[in-house]
């Protein structure tokens, strides 16, 4: 295998991209840096030495490190680039840009450089951007208005198609976005073009100024543009101008009708007023916009039907400012608010423009002020949308994970500065999927609702509850302590445990939640919600429908179970993994009619691991599936040795429920049997009672297939869990295996003799064969012969012995008499 030399090491760990050293021949991972090891969800050492095909997580990779396999690419060598996935330890399907070179350490000795640049964050932020742009576009297109948008330098940034419908733009020109062809056109077909050039001047210059004029064109048609700064978080990052055709308008021949017909048939709010800004005459949308009649308009001053958002009616002296402006400016533009008679305020754009009669001064009777007030409500509107889809979760309205990081951030801030705790609850509803199975998504989506309207009712205005997604939430509590916080878990606690009632159905949700307190569980989000959650996963662990708070053990713990999931993994890599075997004697003639095959593990960091400690941990992970087949395969190999050696006996087999649900177990076990040669009349198959009940339908299918086999099954364990005389009628069993914890207080102990005697006595009338386990004593043997009991194993007769030692000590049964069988297994 290629090493690669020493500095490799150093170089690739600078990088922040995550990259994987490949040996060409093997495709084995011979050198990881951190970031490949954070994007997999697995140490570094776990990756060296890992087939690089492993971590393909798509049919598509395969073929991928197949081609790399066969050198495919330029002539300097296999250089792929494309977009995949990567599966992170948790499951969780990573999308990644992926590169791979073929790089030359010296001549004759290659490595294959695999890059790999994780675009979650990217993805996200692409389908958010992509569903903003998208409201956008369907509000551009709505207007009744052409819509021009550029940046602060004049680029365009986009338009809608009424721009183009009143410039008599082709098509063509809009789909190629050359902005210099785009204006070149516009300063072709207005008439004053020279007028046109100076106002993109002065536009550019000021890129707070908001400006109305009238354009134009050669073709007839009369525009009005307004133009305004747009705004993005307080600050201008653009221009928004809007045109609307007034040709229609402008038809008059008369000056005065066309002025009059302007100022009626305007859709603005146009009112005139006096030297002393009490007004004199509106238009009709005056009247509409405002909600008053002309005879309660005339006479009102400007300031008392306007005011700057959030003053005070009866606050007057910001007007002197605009006097000041009008005197020496002639006009000025602004943002005012309208209050209804209702209470109700109304949004607008205000321009304020003095005329007056040549040769007068500002105090004469000559001089009139003209007010254009533009109706911003849904102008307003939509950007509170956009503002809301970007910081709230669009199902609940609660506040999304971009609007928590925020107020997250500024409790840290205030928290820091003030010494003062807080805490961070992470709530999972339980078993909601069951809801979204049942009753369908739409249904989930309305008792998603109605638990964020409940969480709500559990907070104080200084609180927030955020929704991250599915049925997770996340409440931040400021300024409380433990009690504070513990206090609030009740309270949802009790919240979400009163009935729901939906569609005339009652139904109860439940929650599970992980408290984390700052600053002793975290100094930042992550740390503060990954630890949350790790305290809610433990609620999940002991029974749901609680609260926990986070304690250093929980992490402990965790990757405590990752080591041992990924040691086991290697362990059955590098052939760590043995299998014991422990007699299975005939209770009447002592004889060895089987044995059962116990797996035992021996890691040489760790020492002997108990299979108690490490099958759960298997089986968590899913690991024990193929930690299952290589039993399976192994126990059927001994089984067929020991019959080529005359030493026929049945090998009994204990099957996880995960392996038991694998649709091609039947065919895993046939294969089995198949290459070692073995009868599967010489397989014994332990299934466990949950594995029979949790889908009785499909189970009974797959018990039948392994009954045609010829395969024997029996039910491991028999009486500890949900026992039914009724799958026991209905399914291909041949044996039952009492559990040893019944049988270590007999025959003293009345419970334990009463629960064996059932057993065998169910076992008889339903013509089944009865094993017991864990025998440790003679007085125990006598008893269960005499209740009828077939078979028995335990350490009265050995332990679980390796195979060499097995051999030896049921030899000694040969040739030997019945009553001395047992005293020589002993």
């Amino acid at each position: 295998m290629t090493t690669p030399p020493p500095v490799w090491e150093p170089l690739i760990g600078s990088l922040l991209e995550a990259v994987c050293l490949v040996e060409p021949l093997t495709l084995h991972i011979v050198a990881a840096n951190e970031a490949a090891a954070s994007l997999f969800g697995l140490p570094v050492s776990a990756l060296v030495g890992r087939p690089a095909i492993e971590l393909s997580a798509t049919p598509e990779d395969e073929c991928f490190w197949e081609d790399m396999a066969a050198g495919v690419g330029t002539a300097e060598g296999p250089q792929i680039h494309s977009d995949s996935f990567v599966r992170h330890a948790d499951g969780r399907m990573i999308p990644v840009e992926r590169r791979v070179n073929r790089i030359w350490m010296r001549p004759g000795q290659a490595i294959f450089v695999l890059g790999l640049r994780d675009q979650s964050a990217q993805r996200q932020a692409e389908d958010e951007l992509e569903k903003l742009v998208a409201e956008l576009r369907a509000t551009l297109e709505s207007t009744a208005e052409g819509i021009l948008v550029t940046d602060l330098h004049g680029a365009i940034r986009g338009c809608n198609q009424l721009f183009a419908q009143l410039w008599d733009m082709p098509v063509e020109l809009l789909t190629q976005r050359d902005d210099s062809q785009i204006l070149e056109w516009m300063r072709g077909h207005v008439i004053d073009e020279q007028r046109f050039v100076e106002r993109l001047g002065e536009l550019d210059r000021d890129p707070l100024l908001r400006a109305s004029d009238v354009l134009r064109l050669r073709s007839g048609r009369v525009l009005e543009r307004v133009v305004l700064p747009q705004y993005g978080r307080g600050q201008p990052i653009g221009r928004v101008c809007s045109f609307r055709d007034i040709t229609e308008q402008l038809a008059s021949a008369a000056r005065l009708q066309l002025a009059a017909q302007v100022f009626e048939s305007s859709l603005d709010a146009i009112f005139v007023t006096d030297g002393e800004h009490r007004i004199a005459a509106v238009n009709a949308s005056c009247e509409r916009i405002t909600g008053l009649g002309r005879e309660q308009l005339v006479g009102l001053r400007t300031e008392a039907l306007l005011h700057p958002p959030g003053a005070d009616d009866a606050d007057t002296a910001w007007f002197e400012l605009v006097r000041e402006q009008l005197a020496h400016r002639g006009v000025w533009e602004g943002e005012l608010w309208h209050r209804r008679a209702d209470g109700s305020t109304l949004p607008g754009q205000v321009s304020l423009v003095r005329l007056a009669a040549e040769g007068t001064d500002p105090g004469e009777a000559g001089v009139r002020h003209v007010g254009f007030f533009k109706d911003l409500t849904e102008t307003v509107a939509a950007q509170k949308r956009i503002e809301e889809l970007a910081f709230t979760d669009a199902l609940t309205g609660l506040p999304n994970r971009v609007m928590l990081a925020e107020r997250l951030d500024f409790a840290l801030a205030m928290s820091h500065r003030h010494q003062a705790p807080f805490a961070l609850l992470f709530l999972d509803l339980d078993r909601f999927k069951q809801i979204n199975d049942s009753l369908g998504h739409v249904f989930g989506d309305r008792v998603l609702v109605e638990v964020a309207e409940r969480l709500k009712t559990c907070l104080r205005q200084i609180d927030t509850v955020a929704r991250l997604g599915g049925d997770e939430f996340v409440m931040l509590l400021n300024q409380t302590d433990a009690r504070g916080a513990e206090a609030i878990a009740r309270r949802v606690l009790e919240v979400l445990g009163q009935p729901f009632t939906l569609e005339g159905m009652s139904f109860s949700v439940t929650a599970s939640i992980g408290i984390a307190m700052y600053p002793n569980d975290g100094e930042s989000m992550d740390d503060l919600i990954k630890n949350a959650d790790a305290a809610m996963y433990r609620v999940k662990e002991r029974g749901r429908a609680g609260f926990r708070f986070y304690q250093p053990q929980m992490n402990v713990d965790l990757l405590a179970r990752m080591k041992l999931d990924h040691s086991m993994r290697l362990a059955l890599e590098r052939g760590d993994f043995r299998l014991h075997y422990q007699p299975q004697i005939d209770i009447a003639s002592n004889a060895v009619v089987g044995a059962e095959a116990l797996l035992r593990w021996r890691d040489p960091g760790l020492g002997d691991v108990s299979p108690g400690e490490f099958i759960p941990v298997a089986e968590e992970s899913g690991f024990i599936v193929a930690l299952g087949d290589w039993v399976l395969r192994e126990a059927v190999r001994q089984a067929a040795l020991w019959r080529a050696q005359g030493r026929s006996m049945v090998v009994s087999v204990n099957v996880s429920a995960l392996q038991f649900q694998q649709a091609d177990f039947v065919d895993r076990v046939a294969t089995a049997l198949a290459e070692a040669k073995l009868p599967a009349a010489w397989l014994e198959l332990e299934l466990t009672e949950s594995i029979l009940i949790r889908d009785a339908d499909e189970a009974l299918q797959r018990l039948r297939a392994l009954d045609r086999l010829g395969v024997q099954l029996a039910i491991d364990d028999f009486g500890t869990g949900y026992s039914s005389l009724g799958y026991l009628k209905r399914f291909p069993i041949r044996k039952l295996k009492i559990d040893r914890s019944f049988i270590k207080g007999l025959p003293g102990d009345e419970s334990d003799a009463g629960i064996a005697q059932a057993v065998i006595q169910v076992a008889r009338a339903l013509r089944l064969r009865v094993i017991a386990e864990g025998v440790e004593t003679l007085a125990q043997r006598d008893f269960l012969q005499r209740a009828g009991c077939d078979e028995i194993q335990g350490f009265l007769f050995a332990p679980a012995l390796p195979v060499a030692e097995f051999e030896a000590r049921t030899a000694r049964m040969l040739d030997l008499p019945s009553g001395a069988k047992a005293r020589a297994l002993a």
